[in-house]
């Protein structure tokens, strides 16, 4: 059985003001999804997903999926507002997908052996490609979903730039306990501050924290759309709600259905959130090439 790589690429990119998807950030043009692929097939993954926008599908094949050709098969999903289960509708007046939850929902029909899912924004170093192949090449058998985290420090998650939305991860026993999405994270003054459900805290900084890298069984995908229905019960009138992944995941923890490992990266992490990001990752993916850790071209 293979490992396919799910890439989260219909994001909007609203704050960063573009697709930044398709933005040229490595010393040679590379995309942050350039180095997820080439990473992922060094550790073993024979399938990338993208979970994309019709919209943007022809740009997306001619500037991303080529360049994969003859290295690594390639398929394609698509994230639409409208791709609900039994016979929900979506809403008069809502204008974007329902989060990336959905957007793995959205890749259901493909997802038939394990898989990791990330963004597609986001770089996460070769470590944590290497141990999720691992893991789910022989998760320990249990009656229970099996899946994974990689988890990052939260600090070195964060922008100069703006607040950031991040899941907090608390482990127990190398096992996830709970993670809670936490959807507007800054730095005030030299502290790091949260602000959920109306109020601020304040957060030390080494939290484990989800960068929306995580692998699965493909048995995670039934739960998933069953979760789905339920918050499209109770939230599919609203306009702007979200299904998040950790949201889902977190509620099968708390249900006694799934047991997910905690894997912590050594890779740095680094990604964009605003435009003013773009400068600083070109200059870390430059120094990750005068490394000698990736090679003049990927693909």
């Amino acid at each position: 059985m293979g490992i396919t790589l799910l890439v989260l690429a219909a994001g909007m990119g609203s704050r960063y003001g573009g697709l930044k998807q398709l933005d040229q950030l490595g010393p040679h043009g590379e995309t942050m999804m350039d180095y997820s692929v080439f990473d992922a097939i060094r550790a073993g993954f024979t399938r990338a997903v993208f979970v994309i926008r019709r919209d943007f599908e022809q740009e997306f094949r001619e500037r991303v999926g080529k360049r994969y050709s003859g290295h690594i098969k390639v398929e394609y999903a698509f994230q639409d507002r409208n791709d609900l289960p039994g016979n929900f509708k979506c809403p008069e007046g809502r204008e974007k997908p329902w989060g990336t939850g959905h957007a793995v929902y959205a890749a259901r029909e493909l997802l038939d052996e394990p898989f990791v899912a990330l963004n597609a924004d986001d770089f996460y170093g070769r470590d944590s490609f290497a141990k999720a192949a691992k893991f789910l090449s022989s998760p320990p058998a249990s009656k229970l979903i099996r899946g994974c985290i990689c988890a990052y420090t939260l600090r070195n998650t964060l922008s100069e730039h703006g607040s950031v939305s991040r899941g907090i991860c608390t482990e127990k026993d190398g096992l996830l306990a709970k993670v809670v999405e936490n959807p507007t994270i800054s730095r005030e003054g030299g502290r790091i501050v949260s602000e959920l459900d109306g109020k601020k805290y304040e957060l030390a900084g080494d939290e484990p924290t989800s960068m929306n890298y995580w692998g699965f069984m493909p048995e995670f995908v039934g739960e998933l759309e069953a979760l789905f229905t339920e918050f499209l019960e109770k939230r599919g009138g609203e306009l702007k709600s979200e299904f998040y992944l950790p949201f889902a995941v977190d509620s099968l923890i708390h249900a006694g259905k799934a047991r997910i490992d905690m894997l912590r990266s050594s890779a740095s992490w680094f990604g964009i959130t605003y435009r003013e990001d773009r400068d600083g990752v070109c200059a870390d993916l430059g120094k990750l090439a005068e490394r000698g850790e990736y090679p003049e071209r990927l693909f």
